[in-house]
């Protein structure tokens, strides 16, 4: 799949497309179902697929540190959208010079001009340009003046409920990771690199692979089981803390794992942390020898979960 990173890397190579807009956080099943009406009208069409979306996203841009925990970085997301064999991926640098562009801009310059849509994807309530003037009924002016088509996304329902980001986000804040890997059609997950920390778990027979949070607000926090696979593809368990360690005064969030009976080098290593069930949240221990056993209670009862659930 290839990923386009900002407006000036559009070349006429990139001209004729059916295309999707949205943030497409998480990637979840409502997404998919979108994805796939994106490929097969595509494939039906001779043309690539393609999807269009924002860095940062509308709302942290306009809310900052106030906007919802995003549960996917731009990485999360290429992935997921190579997986689901999505061809181009175009992620638009979301700044003030963008957002003060308007909503007659947008289309001529961008989808016209550049992109030469052919046929559009977004949802009814899709809204865009300065003061949010564009919405879907312009989107569909546009294209029968332009020469594209525009249908809106219909609400994928599971059981009745909606599909959406802001549920997993609430299903998470509530512990119900069932429902959050329903929603995605996968186990919830982190992804990062692995990096040298303070080495303080070895010291009490607990190393932990460290990968810092790239994120303003992250959308878990507390002490998880967890699984993992390394670079030659070995299934690893074990237990995981995902916030600031207050006990040894951390000062940025991350994700801290010990996996369990693992000899190998870690260090460097990007890993897909799979969260599966929710032990305890986090919270300041008044010294490091309880803290230790906390740990090793922790690592019990998720070596009991992980033996029972596997």
């Amino acid at each position: 799949m290839e990923l386009i990173r900002g407006i000036h890397n559009i070349t006429p190579d990139h001209k004729g497309c059916v295309m999707t807009i949205g943030n497409f956080d998480g990637v979840h099943l409502g997404h998919q179902q979108v994805l796939q009406q994106v490929k097969s009208k595509a494939k039906e069409l001779g043309l690539p697929s393609v999807v269009m979306t924002f860095e940062p996203q509308p709302m942290e841009f306009f809310a900052k540190e106030k906007a919802p925990a995003r549960l996917t970085r731009l990485r999360d997301k290429f992935v997921q959208l190579k997986k689901l064999e999505i061809e181009r991926l175009l992620c638009i640098n979301f700044n003030q010079k963008f957002a003060e562009q308007s909503a007659d801009e947008f289309v001529e310059d961008l989808l016209v001009r550049l992109l030469d849509v052919k046929f559009l994807v977004v949802g009814d309530d899709f809204c865009f340009g300065k003061h949010r003037k564009g919405n879907f009924a312009m989107l569909q002016e546009a294209g029968k003046k332009h020469g594209f088509e525009v249908v809106n996304t219909q609400s994928f329902c599971l059981q009745q409920q909606r599909v959406s980001s802001t549920a997993i986000r609430s299903a998470l804040l509530h512990n119900k990771l069932d429902d959050v890997a329903t929603m995605l059609g996968r186990h919830y997950s982190i992804t990062g690199r692995v990096s040298h920390g303070r080495k303080l778990g070895r010291t009490i027979g607990f190393p932990t692979a460290n990968i810092p949070l790239k994120r303003c607000v992250s959308p878990v926090s507390g002490v998880y089981v967890v699984q993992a696979k390394d670079s030659k593809g070995k299934q690893l368990g074990g237990v995981a803390n995902i916030g600031h360690r207050p006990t040894v005064n951390g000062a940025r969030q991350q994700l801290e794992v010990h996996f369990f009976d693992y000899k190998g080098n870690l260090y460097g290593q990007q890993l897909d942390v799979e969260l599966l069930y929710k032990l305890r949240d986090e919270h300041k221990f008044e010294s490091f020898d309880a803290l230790k056993q906390q740990i090793e209670l922790d690592s019990q009862a998720a070596r009991v979960w992980l033996s029972e659930n596997r």
